[in-house]
């Protein structure tokens, strides 16, 4: 008896019984229909899902408010369904849904839900088909020719349409809270570590060129701000900034992205900030500066102190001056003390400096002109600061503080009128960023001295390749509006909810049977030979997690990533050794990281994954220039490598994020790739293996069918499931017909070519084959698995399983089918999930059975009978203990994908 069941292993989409798109509907964009979008609601009998907090229990403060992404079964939902939000006492919570992802057949695939951090909160939700709350006071936007304001009832913040101040003011009621928000940063022209008479050092602030309303209400209201960093008539570092307000809430979430757009031999960023100026009411002994430090630790001081003195105040007086209240009027006080405020020092300036991830200080001085008191310092900062007194105050924050270090809170003048708040993501303290590359090039001027470097350090270098232009990161940041100055457990509260924004997730269980992101299952232990799989998928996620810690894969430009390779013999990842340093995704770490996630709906799994996200659509991939929308290869330096290439690019690490969150900075990045098959009109990959002049033909390029198709395959895909540009639904169904027809398909040699107006290839009519073994390894069988339920194209579906089928074959069945063997291939442990996959399809026991003696033989990856085990190194061998196991190279991520959809495609096997 054969114990392979299609419908439950490959997507529950194709148990949802909704008819398939035909592939004869040629270029159509999958966008709904009138008929479609105006058809009745099928929601009777829909089960409500229930969504948790991703920590667990009950967040004391949200990051302003919420945002969270949920999928649904094909043919579930109508584009115009309402959504409820109800909490399991009954309560109705105000919430804003939209879609953001759709079938072929216009149902919507996936939902976005917006709720605010002022509604009430509980620790479970329902998610139930109906009528949505209204908030008491919805988000309002009103606008003209010069300004935008957001008012979400408690504050109202107004925008500027051009020059320096992106937030002209933010006010509670008839009190500005802070005003004249902009971006800051400053260029030096050599770095801070050499040795130099002068440095020249330019100060840059932002100059605004657009701003657009994204969303208006009622419970969530977006704002995005564009334009570049000015000073006189340069104009660079292009800058993006959302800011994110929920109904009722007195919070604003800012997410910041800049793209570097200079030439790193000269231009030098010292420091890169947002400021704002906060109004200063009453006496400096009734001003207050709060810092969170680690764990639950405050900073509460007042600009200036009275408490400590040698003559007494009174305890009512210090007692309220710690609480942040208003203090007694100061007739009523020790006069001894009030005839003598005058000589009791203001401090106006603080900073809270995280230079290293284990290390920040903090310091403060009376005004600029004089020395700075060192206040006192920790480990790890939670990146949340205040200014302000009891009338009123700037609460403000960056999330992963200590982790993207250099970072720095900073508060100025605050003795003053005017205090100045400023999050410096890059701070001046820490020396200027040093973007160069590592190396002088050691006499690899031309190609054949370069491959030869590739043979020993596995680096791809090439002159001028290693450059950071167009690369960009992104940071998220908070701000609140406060009517006064909060309590020390307050501002704790804030920090956390900063630090680690509250987010709201739907089950595992719901997720697989809403049929997304292809082959897949919830985690199961239900006999031991799972029991043991799962322990060592549990162990390798834990190591690595485990491994950027002890590791200390911190930092402003490398936190997210992990390290491709490791060295035995030092004991230590292969950071510095050409192609085995940093993985920037390399082998789609990405997607083994997000499948652990949606199959374990873990919190650490989740914001392991969404750091790594952030980083690699960030830091790995160009973002202007001639190379936008190309990654670069794994090395030393995550620009440095000179192999730029859509796989690492890629949509498909990226659109996780995306779809669970609603963020529209990846959306945007999604957007990018789009297109990014027009760099192969600029760069040809195999520049280095051929003599023949680079002259691309439109018409004929030299994209692979495996590696290049499959990353633009997915931004395809994506751009289709979001109704974007028709063209990207074209190329895809263009590009998987025109393969299948090649006589082997994806495994055919020859001159195969693509065309950039329609994603057609073309190749030969005689078979011959050219496979490698990295052909599917970044993302092509993921991508598959999903449009094969997408499409109804049976060539396509015969090639693509007869593929999957002879990948790890015997070479006599590959000559039979094909013409000749496939050769000596490598990964065959990875492929088993192909293998797997070939086994569903033809519901062949046989097959399924070899999927696991692949995968439990470990070629090219774990075998069976090579434990999971690590041990802990200590002593003079490593600088700091450390776990060291037999895992440890980029080969994890392919045994995690093996693992994961052999047991989803054919766990009965196991």
């Amino acid at each position: 008896m054969v114990h392979i069941s299609r419908r439950n292993v490959l997507t529950s989409a194709a148990a949802a019984g909704a008819t398939a798109l035909l592939a004869s509907r040629g270029a159509e964009a999958a966008t709904p229909s009138a008929e479609q979008a105006s058809r009745p609601t099928e929601l009777a009998g829909h089960e409500p899902v229930t969504v948790r907090w991703l920590e667990g229990g009950t967040p004391a403060e949200l990051a302003a408010g919420t945002t969270f992404g949920v999928p649904w079964p094909r043919g579930a939902f109508a584009p115009d369904q309402e959504f409820s939000l109800v909490t399991d006492s009954g309560t109705a919570i105000p919430v804003q849904s939209w879609p953001t992802g759709w079938w072929p057949d216009g149902s919507v695939k996936w939902t976005a839900h917006a709720t605010s951090g002022a509604a009430p909160r509980a620790g479970t939700y329902r998610l139930v088909a109906g009528e949505a709350a209204a908030p008491d006071s919805p988000v309002t936007v009103t606008s003209n020719s010069r300004r935008i304001t957001v008012d979400t009832g408690v504050i109202a913040v107004t925008f500027r349409r051009g020059g320096e101040h992106l937030v002209e003011s933010i006010r509670r009621g008839d009190t500005v809270i802070a005003e004249k928000g902009r971006l800051v940063a400053s260029r030096q022209d050599r770095p801070s570590t050499e040795q130099a008479e002068v440095i020249r050092t330019q100060f840059f602030t932002s100059a605004i060129e657009e701003v657009t309303v994204e969303q208006e209400g009622p419970v969530r209201a977006v704002v995005k701000v564009e334009g570049k960093h000015r000073k006189d008539r340069r104009a660079w570092l292009p800058f993006t900034v959302r800011f994110y307000l929920y109904a009722g809430s007195d919070g604003v979430r800012v997410v910041h992205t800049f793209v570097y757009d200079g030439d790193a031999e000269r231009d030098f960023v010292g420091g890169l900030g947002v400021r704002f100026d906060v109004p200063m009411r009453g006496e400096p002994h009734d001003r207050h500066v709060r810092f969170a430090g680690q764990g639950e630790g405050v900073l509460s001081e007042a600009v200036r102190g009275i408490t400590g003195l040698r003559r007494d105040p009174g305890a009512a007086v210090r007692q309220a001056q710690v609480a942040g209240q208003a203090t007694p009027d100061p007739a009523t006080w020790d006069q001894r003390v009030t005839t003598r405020l005058q000589y009791i020092p203001a401090f106006g300036d603080y900073s809270l400096h995280q230079l290293t991830a284990n290390g920040f200080e903090l310091h403060k001085r009376t005004k600029a002109g004089h020395s700075w008191l060192r206040v006192d310092g920790g480990q790890r900062a939670r990146g949340l600061a205040y200014v302000g007194s009891p009338s009123g105050g700037l609460a403000f924050g960056m999330r992963n503080f200590w982790q993207l270090h250099p970072t720095e809170l900073e508060i100025t003048g605050a003795a003053t009128d005017t205090a100045q708040a400023t999050v410096w993501m890059w701070s001046p303290r820490a020396g200027a960023m040093d973007l160069r590359f590592y190396h002088d090039g050691m006499g690899q001027d031309t190609y054949p001295e370069q491959l030869e470097g590739l043979e020993i350090t596995y680096e791809d270098y090439e002159p001028e390749f290693g450059t950071p232009y167009g690369v960009a990161r992104t940071t998220e940041l908070t701000f609140w509006a406060l009517e006064s100055t909060p309590s020390a457990e307050r501002v704790s509260a804030l920090a956390d909810a900063n630090a680690t924004p509250p987010l709201l997730a739907s089950p595992p269980e719901h997720n697989h049977a809403a049929g997304v992101f292809g082959a897949w299952s919830p985690v199961d232990r239900s006999n031991a030979a799972r029991d043991e799989v799962e322990n060592n998928l549990a162990l390798m996620h834990r190591y690595y997690v485990d491994s950027v810690d002890q590791r200390h894969w911190y930092g402003f430009w490398d936190y997210g990533d992990v390290m491709h390779d490791y060295d035995r013999d030092r004991h230590a990842w292969r950071y510095d050794v050409g192609g085995y340093a940093w993985d920037n995704s390399e082998l789609s770490t990405d997607l083994w990281l997000w499948y652990h996630y949606l199959r374990t709906g873990d919190a650490t799994a989740f914001r392991f994954a969404e750091a790594m996200t952030r980083h690699t659509g960030e830091v790995d991939m160009y973002h202007l220039g001639e190379w936008k929308g190309l990654g670069t290869r794994h090395g030393v330096q995550h620009w440095g490598d000179s192999a730029k290439q859509v796989r690492i690019s890629n949509a498909g690490y990226k659109r996780f994020l995306y779809f669970l969150t609603a963020d529209e900075r990846v959306g945007d990045v999604l957007h990018e790739l789009v297109d990014a098959d027009r760099t192969f009109l600029v760069l040809n990959p195999g520049r280095k293996l051929t003599d023949e002049p680079f002259d691309p033909d439109p018409t004929a390029l030299g994209v692979s069918k495996s590696t290049d198709w499959g990353a633009l395959a997915l931004a395809w895909l994506t751009e289709w499931e979001r109704n974007g540009d028709g063209i990207a639904r074209t190329k895809l169904i263009n590009g998987a017909t025109t393969i299948a027809a090649l006589p082997n398909s994806w495994a055919q040699g020859g001159n195969v070519t693509y065309d950039l107006a329609d994603g057609r290839f073309t190749g030969p009519a005689e078979p011959s084959i050219s496979i490698g073994s990295l052909s599917s390894v970044f993302g092509l069988i993921e991508l598959m698995t999903e449009l094969l339920e997408l499409i109804d194209d049976e060539q396509v579906t015969a090639q693509w399983v007869r593929f999957c089928r002879l990948y790890n074959s015997t070479a006599e069945e590959q000559r039979q089918e094909t013409g000749s063997s496939w050769g000596s291939l490598n990964l065959r442990q990875a492929y088993s999930r192909a293998t797997a996959y070939a086994a569903v399809r033809l519901d062949d026991a046989a097959l399924a059975e070899r999927a696991w003696r692949e995968l439990r033989t470990g070629h090219a990856g774990y075998p069976e009978d090579h434990p999971f085990t690590s041990e802990r190194i200590e002593g003079p061998a490593v600088l700091n203990p450390v776990d060291e196991a037999r895992l440890g190279t980029n080969a994890s991520a392919q045994y995690g994908l093996a693992v994961i959809q052999c047991l989803a495609l054919v766990g009965d096997h196991i």
